[in-house]
């Protein structure tokens, strides 16, 4: 067959032709009796068939969200104090555009599964049936168009269609990770999760900013009687706002009630921006300082002038330092605000800060993202869709992106419409969330 099973890489044995299976050169090296990878992680042993997984990408270079992710299921990856080997072997993949520095190729020789022309061949492995057990999905990164309101146009929902089309030929579905939003497209968007929900595809999607490690590590109470939220962040818009409006999302859906959905969206930019700081308050077009303190209290990245050290800014040097700050301004269908403020110049991380009825304090907490090369929270995520696809379960709402999708398209289209209120009636989307928190503990 075409889509070798399990990973095989090719290592040279000094200068000689002989030439072994990664497989083989590990067991030589005795970790199946001792439990222990080359560089000393503890190894978590398997047992069982391995199941079959195609990548479908849009480029796979350094940096980019395949070499965050499908790279987890080359080489496993640490999590909860152990070097995990995923129980998924990468056999296929098709990636839409290889740039000079593409590593597709190169990690296709070493792991020895097959790179293919089009989505349907990734998916049947060359042949003429379905031949994979899950599909990663990452439509992030690489050259393509923007919309009239800067939304990279990420062929994301192709990919997904394309996926899917297989799956209605060969009348079988397999599980389904989906990095980050949907679409740039809301119809499309919304189109995914009913496809996924007429063919009982286990569809999972999202980001790693919810299954994150949180300093201090709290989840908002279940069933909280929320009155305002906010996320401080940085980042562009139809990039990080998604990862910021996720960190509301994630925290919002536990409010009393679970989730109505969000009924009005506007998005501030510039002197409006300004005057929605020094509002003072959601009534007055702003948002409340103290959410906007807790977040600054929280942060691990904020800006100081030359020789200081974790001094609180003044309004003077805030305005100094940000030079296009961003809000989304954002009402829920049970009377809830919540804001997301892009602020680039003053932090470089995400904070979180809730109002709560009957607290003399703001509730809040930092979601922690440690540096690269390691970013084990790409792992945390990767562990998600592992998990998805290994029990036909996401184990997280596809109702969280799905919403987080519609308030990043409402964002941009404010912005793009003279930073109007946009009504949402489309976004009044109702579901529960998960009873367990599903952030990185350990």
């Amino acid at each position: 067959t075409d889509c070798i099973p399990g990973t095989l890489a090719r290592l040279t044995i000094s200068r000689t032709d002989l030439m072994l299976s990664r497989r083989s050169f590990l067991g030589a090296l005795g970790l199946g009796l001792m439990g222990r990878s080359p560089l000393g992680f503890t190894a978590e042993p398997t047992s069982g068939p391995r199941k079959r997984l195609a990548v479908i990408t849009t480029e796979w270079r350094f940096h980019s969200h395949a070499w965050h992710m499908a790279e987890r299921f080359l080489h496993g990856y640490p999590i909860n104090g152990k070097w995990h080997r995923p129980a998924l072997d990468v056999v296929s993949a098709y990636v839409d555009q290889k740039p000079d520095n593409d590593l597709s190729r190169s990690r296709a020789d070493e792991f020895g599964f097959k790179i293919y022309p089009t989505i349907a061949e990734a998916l049947r492995c060359g042949g003429d049936k379905l031949a994979v057990d899950a599909v990663l999905i990452i439509g992030e990164h690489g050259k393509y168009p923007k919309s009239e309101y800067e939304q990279t146009k990420y062929p994301r929902y192709e990919f997904f269609k394309q996926t899917t089309d297989v799956f209605r030929a060969e009348g079988q579905v397999r599980p389904v990770f989906n990095d980050k939003h949907l679409s740039w497209n809301w119809e499309w968007a919304r189109e995914m999760v009913e496809i996924a929900r007429e063919l009982k595809v286990p569809f999972c999607a999202g980001s790693s900013l919810p299954v994150t490690w949180r300093m201090p590590d709290v989840d908002l109470p279940l069933d909280s009687e929320v009155e305002e939220l906010m996320c401080l962040a940085m980042g562009g818009i139809d990039s990080y706002d998604f990862h910021a409006l996720e960190v509301i999302q994630c925290m919002a859906e536990r409010r009393r009630g679970g989730e109505t959905g969000v009924v009005a969206m506007q998005a501030l930019r510039g002197d409006a921006f300004w005057k929605g700081m020094e509002s003072g308050s959601w009534g007055n077009g702003g948002w409340d300082p103290k959410l906007f303190d807790a977040c600054l209290t929280r942060t691990q990245t904020l800006a100081q002038p030359e020789t200081f050290s974790h001094r609180y800014p003044t309004a003077e040097q805030i305005r100094a330092w940000v030079k296009d700050p961003v809000a989304y301004r954002f009402e829920y269908a049970d009377g809830v605000k919540a804001t997301m403020l892009l602020m680039n110049g003053l932090v470089g991380d995400f904070t979180f800060a809730a109002r709560l009825k009957n607290e003399p304090q703001p509730f809040s907490t930092l979601f922690y993202l440690p540096p690269t090369p390691n970013v084990v929270y790409s792992a945390s995520l990767m562990a998600k869709a592992e998990e998805t696809f290994l029990t036909g379960k996401s184990p997280t709402p596809i109702e969280r992106t799905l919403l987080t999708t519609g308030l990043v398209e409402a964002g941009v289209r404010s912005l793009g419409t003279g930073q109007k209120r946009l009504e949402t009636p489309h976004l009044q989307i109702r579901y529960q969330p998960p009873k367990e928190s599903t952030f990185l503990r350990s």
